[in-house]
């Protein structure tokens, strides 16, 4: 098993961080609809006891982008390690000649049993590779990658952030914690790494990804009452 040298910097090759911003793609039309639908059926209590659609009214419907940090690292290392080969030879030989160079034949005794054999060091020709794709949400919790719907890109990411900065999500983990995320998980340097070893720790993704969401407020007329919905602006499915 690979263990992780000390006092060591592997080489690294990290991709420019994009910022991408998913378009909607559910009309506000939809989600009105939407929301006159589900309204008296969020208010109803103990499954019957149920206020009429004027009871309940929308009181306002905002939008705003929910944000994901996405990376995909890979980590890959060659390198050699020092073995000492050991082979059989005959009895009666005296000495073994393996590219120009001399052996002396040594006596072995072990679990085989007592035999001539030579030894040789060498180096051994290793490779490890290791890779990850991380995909964290606005909290910094890792989600799968399937949770994270996929729609066409805005073309001006900067300038609809910017009109939507008030209400965005905050980001708990920066994209560059992320990348140490990964790292810490698939970086593990040899310590037979020597002067003809490689290594590599490579970023090939490394983006926040903004989806569009919903956020519809009810309040129930007669008790004051309030309730909030989020609606996924790509999928439009209702988000716990």
């Amino acid at each position: 098993m690979l263990r992780l040298a000390e006092n060591e910097t592997t080489p690294e090759k990290i991709a420019e961080r994009k910022t991408i911003v998913y378009k909607s793609r559910i009309d506000p039309t939809v989600i009105k609809l939407t929301a006159e639908k589900m309204k008296s059926r969020l208010f109803t209590k103990a499954g019957f006891f149920k206020p009429g659609p004027e009871e309940i009214r929308v009181v306002s419907i905002d939008k705003y982008y929910e944000p994901y940090v996405v990376v995909d690292g890979k980590y890959m290392v060659n390198y050699y390690k020092k073995r000492v080969f050991t082979f059989d030879v005959d009895d009666e030989a005296r000495g073994v000649r393996i590219l120009n160079e001399d052996f002396k034949p040594e006596i072995l005794t072990d679990v085989e049993g007592t035999r001539k054999v030579v030894r040789i060091e060498g180096e051994e020709r290793l490779s490890y590779e290791n890779k990850a794709y991380l995909v964290l949400d606005s909290s910094g919790r890792e989600v799968p990658p399937d949770s994270v719907p996929s729609a066409p890109c805005e073309e001006h990411p900067d300038k609809v952030l910017k009109e939507f900065r008030k209400t965005t999500g905050k980001l708990e983990t920066t994209p560059e914690e992320a990348i140490e995320i990964i790292r810490s998980r698939i970086v593990k340097r040899p310590e037979e790494l020597g002067k003809g070893g490689k290594e590599l720790f490579k970023v090939s993704e490394h983006a926040v990804i903004y989806s569009p969401v919903y956020e519809i407020t009810f309040r129930n007329v007669k008790t004051g009452e309030e309730k909030t919905v989020k609606i996924d602006g790509v999928t439009a499915r209702i988000i716990p």
